[in-house]
Parts: C-alpha cells; structure tokens; sequence
C-alpha cells in the first residue's frame, strides 16, 4: 500500500477508477475529475512509454499489443501496480482494462470503480468525431471489430466486458456534457458523504 495514505493530512482518501469502452467518455469524466481537484493517472501513460521504447507508434493496435505484452512478463495487474506508488489520495485512475488492475486498485484506500458506458452509436459518431486517436474509424464494422479484440479471455489481454462488470458505480453518459459534469460532482459528492 501507497505510504503516503498514512498521512495524518489525509483524511479521506477517494481513488476513482474508470473502466469503459472506446469513446464512452472516460476523458471526459477524468477532466471533470481534474477540475475537481483530483490528480490524473492513466494506466494507459505507462503502456505510451513502453511502446515508444519499441520504437512503436501510440496507435490503439500498437498500445494493445505492448499492453498485452506487458501484462504477460510482468502479471496482469502490472500496468495498476505501476500507478500505485503515484497516488496521494484524491484521484483518478484511467485505462483500467483488465481484472487484474482492479484487484490491484482495491488495495488502495478510498478507491471506486467507476463504468463509463454509451450506446454503441453513440460511441461510434464520437470515435469518428474525433479520429480515432491514431487509428482511423472507417466504418461502424470496423468499430466493432476493434472492440471485440479488447474482450478476450486472455488474463495477459484486455478484458474490459470482465473488467466493467466489477465496477461499484455506472454511469451512462449518452447526453450532453454538462449532464455529464453534473453526474460527476454528484457522484464525488456522495462518495464523500459515504465515507
């Protein structure tokens, strides 16, 4: 366990996580988070690094395929046990995609598992809004596609169906953002309240 959650300044720690898939607004939430005053993690940051090492670009395929790596050498959990050391006791933790992570995350004090989901449409238009984040949208097929290699039964794989159903909260963000940003503070609200 992270030390500094034995600090006498920190009374309540909370440690959400966000699970989710592809363009269900997980960004969104953390900046929501952020504005919250909570600091940002993402598992996925320690996968970027890694895949540059490789001399590989930070495209979905690319960041899939080092990720798996990494959690076949190192464990499942390893992307998790990376960001732990990190947390101080009011943040959030992005890219959780495997089981593993969760269970990692649990032993953290305060921490939540947060499911950000959308209808598939939804998610689609947005993907296609905004790129693809290095690998291009080109059809809805596609889309899908992509989705299922991120919900194998590999424990080395991403297995973000396995991992959305731990989540102790869901959110469904299928409406405008503000609606969002409220559904945040809501919810920090009441998990302060809770504790």
């Amino acid at each position: 366990m992270n030390e500094r959650f034995n600090d006498s300044t920190i009374q309540h720690p909370l440690v959400i996580g966000l699970t989710g898939p592809n363009a269900a607004g997980k960004g969104e939430v953390a900046q929501a988070l952020k504005k919250l005053g909570f600091s940002y993690h993402s598992l996925s940051d320690a996968v970027r690094e890694e895949a540059l090492a490789l001399g590989r670009t930070t495209g979905r395929d690319d960041l899939i395929l080092t990720g798996n790596e990494l959690r076949r050498g190192g464990g499942p959990g390893i992307l998790a046990q990376r960001i732990i050391p990190r947390l101080c006791g009011r943040d959030v933790v992005d890219s959780i995609r495997n089981p593993a992570e969760v269970a990692a995350l649990r032993s953290v004090p305060g921490f939540t598992l947060l499911g950000v989901t959308a209808p598939t449409e939804v998610r689609y238009r947005r993907a296609l809004k905004r790129g693809g984040r290095g690998d291009a949208v080109v059809d809805l097929a596609s889309f899908l596609e992509k989705e299922a290699e991120e919900n194998t039964a590999d424990p080395a794989a991403q297995q973000l169906s396995a991992t959305f159903a731990l989540a102790d909260r869901t959110l469904v963000n299928d409406g405008a953002l503000d609606a969002l940003r409220a559904a945040v503070a809501s919810l920090v609200s009441e998990l302060e309240q809770a504790d």
